[in-house]
């Protein structure tokens, strides 16, 4: 028996956000982050420099590796992105041309959702009560609106800033994960158009996933979403279906070739050994409970509050697809953050689906607690925004000194300067943000996506004043540049440097900015080299991978901002 929807919206309610405004907003998130800065450690120049391994021919296209040792993460797709785009356009600098397909997929990112949330709210059992003499939302405004809101709710998060604006293979399985989701919720719609295109996409999305390093994410999450398809369609009346009911076996159905796609991509990559058994008995029993807690607590913010008000309000629907496909996705992400060794990445691919389920909770809200989410975050981003301004003042002026003081402590030998271009930026960011809280704080007529607004306006804000006040300080803090540089100027000119026990980001660093030569020191021509870096940790092994007679120390090279990481520099004595 159908229950009844606790969905309550007027046609008022249901209102467009002005297109401009929302691209804006969207082009605010998104550039800021890949445009200007250095690649910062750890992950970030690590994908980089495999990528300019491979753009030099240094390493294999399907076996992606750094001075001849495969890389830490597997899958090469994500590389393929970056090394391509380098060769495309040998005219800009490689870390600006890596940034273009990342930015894009990130953009990717932010359409899937919006429209994974729009052919959700277009399932019937997603609806709002209809009136007696009538005045409800109308299906497709309806859709639109709870689409803008999804869309706000994933920008918002705080954990997706960094991380989604990072060249890793963690922002394209992002881009991939809300793909699938995407083409599920496309597929549960009975009203789309061009079904095979669905299929296509989900095809894409999870063969993609295999490429990206992620297989068992891929086949996990693909088996959930087919399964919630094919009940949905089991169990919904004919007309609530329409041609996912042509049938009930055909080759024309979407479903099946979906399942057979899904099918093939498990096969290929079971039978490749690409498909991991977790031991997660072991797994479970290495969990840090509160410390994971406390990630999804904030990395999830302001989501989740608003998914478990939605899980309640929408609880005689749960196996309904709005609810069930998104519900089964972060379900994936959130288990996969507890038994993984990076959370924070793993629980990235679910904030697609926690912003589709936090747009539901909308219709269902009273205005009491949307005014209590607008207060708090009203003080939340102008207090974090004020802090920005405040630490850049001191960092410009020396005042107040204490500020100034704790910014001297943290980055010594950080220099200070002023950008007109990054001040200006920071100051229309600001202005904006003070105009929205006077329009938001006004008598307009009430709209679902209001309430997301000024979340997703104060998490922009904040981005975006660290991009632009604080970029110099972040490069110089997050940055090798410095140290890479450092070692540079002290090892010989024009000869080749021994590297022993070194990170794939200090090797992908000490190659883009110290422009050095890098050999391991098992490899056959390492005699010519006139220098070597080593790895503390290395050190006392070092020994038996050298002839320590022909070497002396010459000098130990530190991070500026990080005396726990350094580098130790030889110099060749003899031949």
């Amino acid at each position: 028996m159908n229950q009844p929807t606790p969905a309550i919206v007027t046609q008022s309610a249901v209102r467009r956000l002005p297109r401009l405004a929302l691209f804006l907003f969207c082009a605010a998130y998104v550039l800021p982050g890949f445009l200007g800065r250095e690649p910062w450690k750890n992950a970030d120049v690590s994908a980089f420099g495999v990528m300019l391994e491979m753009a030099a021919g240094h390493s294999g296209w399907w076996n992606p590796q750094v001075l001849g040792v495969s890389v830490d993460e597997a899958g090469p797709l994500p590389y393929w992105l970056g090394a391509v785009f380098i060769k495309l356009l040998p005219f800009v600098s490689p870390e600006f041309a890596v940034r273009i397909p990342f930015a894009l997929l990130l953009a990717l990112t932010l359409v899937c959702t919006w429209y994974t949330v729009y052919h959700l709210a277009r399932q019937p059992a997603a609806q709002p009560v209809a009136f007696a003499f009538g005045g409800e939302a109308q299906p497709t405004d309806y859709a639109r609106a709870l689409a803008d809101a999804g869309l706000l709710a994933l920008m918002a998060c705080l954990g997706l800033a960094q991380l989604s604006h990072e060249t890793t293979p963690d922002l394209a399985r992002l881009a991939l994960v809300s793909l699938m989701l995407f083409s599920a919720a496309r597929l549960a719609h009975a009203g789309s158009r061009q079904p095979g295109r669905g299929v296509f996409f989900w095809g894409l999305a999870a063969l993609s996933l295999v490429f990206s390093g992620a297989p068992w994410i891929a086949v996990l999450l693909g088996s959930g979403l087919l399964l919630i398809l094919w009940r949905s369609r089991r169990d919904a009346p004919a007309p609530e279906t329409g041609w996912l009911l042509e049938a009930p076996v055909s080759v024309r159905d979407p479903l099946l070739w979906s399942a057979v796609l899904l099918a093939g991509v498990f096969a290929a990559t079971a039978y490749a050994g690409l498909v991991p058994v977790p031991a997660l008995q072991t797994q479970l029993a290495q969990v840090e409970w509160r410390s994971w807690g406390k990630l999804l607590l904030w990395f999830t913010w302001p989501a989740w509050p608003l998914v478990l008000w939605t899980l309640w309000r929408w609880r005689h629907q749960l196996l309904r697809p709005h609810v069930a496909l998104p519900l089964w996705a972060a379900m994936v992400s959130v288990g996969d953050s507890a038994l993984s060794g990076e959370r924070d990445r793993a629980l990235l691919l679910g904030l697609p689906a926690l912003a589709a389920l936090a747009a539901f909770a909308l219709p269902t809200l009273r205005r009491s607690v949307t005014a209590l989410v607008d207060w708090f975050t009203l003080v939340f981003f102008s207090g974090c925004a004020l802090v920005i301004w405040v630490i850049w003042v001191a960092m410009q002026t020396g005042v107040p000194a204490k500020p100034a003081a704790n910014v001297a402590k943290l980055a010594p030998g950080f220099v200070p300067e002023f950008s007109f271009i990054l001040f200006a930026l920071g100051a229309i960011a600001t202005g904006a943000w003070i105009w929205l809280v006077a329009w938001r704080v006004g008598k307009h007529r009430q709209a679902l996506w209001k309430s997301l607004v000024l979340p997703a306006a104060g998490s922009t804000l904040c981005w975006l004043l660290l991009m632009t006040l604080w970029l110099p300080l972040l490069d110089f803090g997050r940055s090798y540049g410095p140290i890479s540089r450092g070692i540079a100027s002290l090892v010989a000119p024009q000869s080749c440097v021994l590297a022993d026990g070194l990170s794939q980001a200090q090797i992908a660093a000490l190659q883009y900015h110290g422009r050095l030569e890098l050999v391991r020191t098992d490899a056959a021509d390492e005699s010519s080299c006139r220098s070597l870096v080593v790895a503390p940790e290395s050190q006392p092994t070092l020994d038996r991978r050298v002839d320590l007679t022909q070497w002396a120390f010459k000098a130990t090279v530190r991070r500026l901002t990080d005396s726990k990481e350094s580098l130790l520099v030889y110099q060749r004595i003899s031949r």
